[in-house]
């Protein structure tokens, strides 16, 4: 399990979760993914639990903060994007119609953030590094795998992301079927994927927002997505294959959180 010490700018570094019950999360998820979770203080907001693996930072979890509370919003896993400027980026992000949700701002040494809304309506973060670069390791069992865009309108968001991290709509298949993965430039892993919020997903398909999802990688999906039930989370989604990339489940934790495992074929 090599360590990661750094991100590229435009790639997504970094994941966590806010949720109504840290304690809850804590048990459900260390048991599910095996993470050491570590309570770390965080100034003004209180406590931030870093999950660990092996020592190495995967995510981290904390309580919803006032505002998440009032507004009703559910419990929900974040991703950042590593930018070299978070100030300039949220700038840019508003000139090309997204919205500044939460300013930037220091996170004590750590880093500088924002956090951000695609005309989608989809939020995301931008992490700045400072001592902390964002996850130390990827792509591994139990730690972050892959980032999904899913909207019901993939036209602007297409505009937004190459205009605000140069992200290139790199678009196979067509309707329903339709599958973007947004490319970084030649040779480099892509960033993320998209797809679109259909009439497919179920009669209650108007009513999903639009959202980014993250994909923890797993050795068995089957295994996991039982082991998820077992810990009073419900398995929402599969486990189900994708063709030629793998197989996968979308899982909810037991407060709500909403977030998808994968073993992808070349990991086999």
């Amino acid at each position: 399990m090599p360590e990661i010490s750094t991100h590229e700018p435009g790639t997504f570094s970094w994941i966590d979760l806010q949720t109504t019950n840290v304690a809850g999360a804590k048990a459900f998820y260390g048991e599910l993914f095996g993470w050491q979770l570590q309570d770390m203080p965080a100034g003004d907001a209180g406590t931030y639990t870093m999950a660990k693996l092996q020592h190495r930072d995967v995510c981290g979890l904390s309580q919803q903060n006032d505002m998440m509370r009032e507004q009703g919003v559910p419990p929900v896993w974040t991703a950042y994007v590593t930018v070299t400027s978070a100030d300039q980026t949220a700038n840019k992000a508003r000139e090309l119609g997204g919205k500044v949700v939460a300013p930037p701002f220091d996170v004590m040494d750590a880093g500088r953030m924002a956090v951000l809304q695609d005309p989608s309506g989809a939020t995301f973060a931008i992490w700045q590094p400072k001592t902390h670069a964002g996850a130390g390791v990827l792509r591994e069992p139990g730690t972050l795998s892959w980032v999904e865009l899913a909207t019901p309108d993939t036209e602007a968001p297409k505009r937004f992301y190459a205009g605000l991290f140069g992200w290139q709509p790199d678009t196979k298949g067509e309707g329903a079927n339709a599958y973007t993965e947004w490319a970084r430039g030649e040779g480099q892993p892509h960033a993320g994927g998209m797809l679109q919020i259909t009439s497919e997903w179920g009669p209650h398909w108007q009513s999903i927002p639009p959202h980014w999802m993250v994909y923890f990688a797993v050795a068995s999906v089957d295994d996991t997505a039982g082991r998820a039930k077992s810990l009073a989370g419900k398995v929402l989604v599969g486990p189900k294959d994708i063709p030629k990339v793998g197989r996968f489940a979308v899982l909810q934790d037991p407060q709500g959180a909403t977030f998808s495992i994968i073993k992808l074929e070349h990991h086999a």
